[in-house]
């Protein structure tokens, strides 16, 4: 078991329970999945660059990437319907973990003047949005394999009926929120 999961059962959510006077433990917040999402631009002039990102999400999270189609065409960015022009991966279970402890100790970290997460990026749900500028924070990448430097969005989608549960939930399981 991971343990960033074990951490949870045995501490987190007990922690939980008392902060916010759940009456049984299925109340209390827990992690659902993480989608993360790149964007790809150059996709539509450079089919290479839709290969590089696919294989650098593919390091990163340990799960083939998906590819997202444009829905509709726009001729002032001359896409049309149906161009490949990202990928996502949505994470569940023991690879959620693994991934949100990655992000979380080894990632972050990385970021150059780090000094936490904005805690602004709230969705009125419970659920958490990150965006990263650059896939090299990653141990996987290979700095000198890249073609281009990508950013992705993070997505942690939660359980919590609130943004306050949510934050507690994430702070305990070691994000840096900034003051």
């Amino acid at each position: 078991m991971n343990s960033l999961k074990e951490k949870y059962i045995e501490e987190i959510a007990p922690q939980l329970m008392e902060e916010f006077h759940y009456k049984n433990r299925i109340q209390v917040p827990r992690l659902i999945k993480i989608v993360i999402n790149m964007g790809i631009g150059d996709a539509v002039q450079n089919a290479k660059a839709l290969d590089f990102a696919l294989n650098d999400m593919a390091a990163i999270t340990g799960q083939k990437a998906l590819i997202t189609k444009a829905k509709k065409s726009i001729a002032g960015f001359k896409l049309r319907k149906g161009m490949a022009i990202g990928c996502k991966v949505t994470l569940r279970k023991n690879r959620m973990y693994e991934f949100l402890e990655k992000l979380i100790n080894i990632a972050l970290p990385r970021i150059r003047d780090f000094k936490g997460v904005s805690s602004k990026a709230f969705d009125g749900r419970g659920n958490y949005n990150l965006g990263i500028k650059e896939q090299v924070i990653f141990p996987e990448i290979n700095f000198d394999k890249i073609d281009k430097s990508r950013g992705m969005d993070v997505c942690i989608v939660t359980s919590a009926r609130s943004d306050e549960e949510a934050m507690s939930l994430l702070k305990r399981m070691g994000i840096r929120f900034r003051k």
